[in-house]
């Protein structure tokens, strides 16, 4: 028993002092993890026929809904592409008799631009630039941001980008966007703003975002927003006219029951609070009152950050609070989050790291490989609680006081 408690003692203090996260050894994690995912999306590619996957599902699965999205769009179809039955028949008509998973859209008419333009593609062209074309310039991001080479490798091998993959999603053009967005807030708030506009094509996930430039007092920022919002809008009636925007709106309460209320995507998958209390039996109006004050909470954190702390730590809360404001977010959005990591990255590098928090970093790193299958198997939300791990880190630092600076010569994400 003494044994077990010297240990049990050792490990604590490791992980408190974070010593064990030497650049090194995260290096070699993360190449592990990179050659993992690469071994996975090969075997993956391998087995595939056609467009199908080896258990009939659509390469990349969700990007299926983005592209016949698209080809809807360009055979003049734009107002049909809210309705599912029609959205899974041209799926089928693709895909072919093995298809054994269809996907529905539910964006807002401004990604339908994104979608025209992956549509004249091949299937599996549009997919492989897609997933380049915002992971890429992500990437390029965090390492332009950290100023660290290594931070290639961390975006790259990260389990969260191997899952956004696997689905081919937006998680990285969001990511992108909004950490983009946060790191010019400073310097150059009209271009900031202009990027977080952008965000009109996923609006669930800029519930924070008004309020944050209002409390900021940000004009300039507020201006780029409401250009970009308004410009994208602007695009998409002068280009399909007013039907595309009354097909959406018509098929938000379908979306709400059948998507959201009812989970029907699979409430491993979802990581919010309101899934967390569905998944455990709650009632709808339980799920939402529990679920309203999550939001509130992530988001008055927020905001009393916004005027309390320093940029780097504000940031890193915004990229959280996004994830547990919505009532929708799936493990492949949390490709945000790495932001949040270069964030709190920064801001330990410049003012020094406090107990506990490479470590847990590392979790929030690490989690998203793990969160849907512990999901699944006991119905605990890791991933929810490594969203809201990023934001307690954020609202302790700014509470504590700046420890010591250190040396530079550990690195972590």
């Amino acid at each position: 028993m003494l044994l077990a408690m010297t240990v049990f003692g050792g490990m604590v203090n490791t992980l408190k002092s974070d010593h064990w996260l030497s650049r090194d050894r995260c290096i070699r994690i993360a190449v592990i993890c990179g050659l993992v995912s690469l071994a996975i999306l090969t075997y993956l590619l391998a087995s595939s026929s056609g467009t199908l996957d080896w258990r009939g599902r659509p390469i990349g699965t969700d990007f299926s809904q983005v592209w016949t999205a698209g080809r809807m769009v360009l055979d003049g179809r734009a107002a049909e592409v809210w309705d599912w039955n029609a959205h899974r028949a041209v799926q089928e008509a693709f895909h072919g008799p093995r298809l054994t998973e269809w996907y529905g859209w539910h964006y807002p008419p401004p990604f339908l631009l994104i979608a025209t333009a992956l549509g004249s593609m091949p299937y599996l062209a549009a997919l492989f630039v897609w997933q380049a074309a915002t992971l890429l310039p992500f990437a390029w991001l965090m390492r332009r941001f950290t100023g660290r080479p290594e931070a290639w490798l961390f975006v790259l091998a990260a389990p969260v980008t191997l899952i956004c993959l696997m689905h081919g999603h937006n998680g990285f053009l969001t990511a992108l966007l909004l950490g983009g967005g946060l790191m010019l807030l400073e310097k150059r708030p009209f271009a900031a703003g202009l990027l977080l506009g952008c965000l009109v094509y996923k609006p669930q996930f800029a519930l924070v975002l008004p309020l944050l430039l209002l409390v900021l007092w940000n004009w300039r920022a507020i201006a780029g927003a409401a250009v970009s919002s308004l410009a994208l809008i602007g695009i998409t009636l002068a280009i399909w006219g007013w039907p595309v925007w009354q097909a959406f709106l018509d098929s938000l309460p379908l979306t709400q029951s059948i998507v959201i209320e009812q989970g029907r995507t699979g409430w491993e998958k979802i990581m919010s609070p309101f899934s967390a209390v569905r998944s455990w039996g709650g009632s709808i109006a339980i799920a939402y009152a529990v679920h309203a004050i999550f939001t509130g909470a992530s988001i008055g954190s927020t905001l009393w950050l916004a005027r309390r702390a320093r940029p780097d730590v504000r940031n890193a809360a915004v990229t959280a609070a996004v994830l547990v404001s919505t009532p929708y977010v799936l493990d492949y959005d949390f490709v945000v989050l790495l932001a949040g990591i270069a964030f709190l990255w920064r801001d330990g590098e410049r003012h020094g790291w406090l107990p506990w928090e490479k470590s847990a970093l590392a979790l929030v790193w690490i989690a998203p490989l793990i969160a849907r299958s512990i999901a699944a198997a006991t119905l605990f939300p890791l991933g929810l609680l490594t969203a809201i791990l990023v934001l307690v880190l954020a609202a302790r630092r700014a509470v504590t006081a700046s420890p010591s600076h250190r040396s530079h010569e550990q690195f972590v994400l």
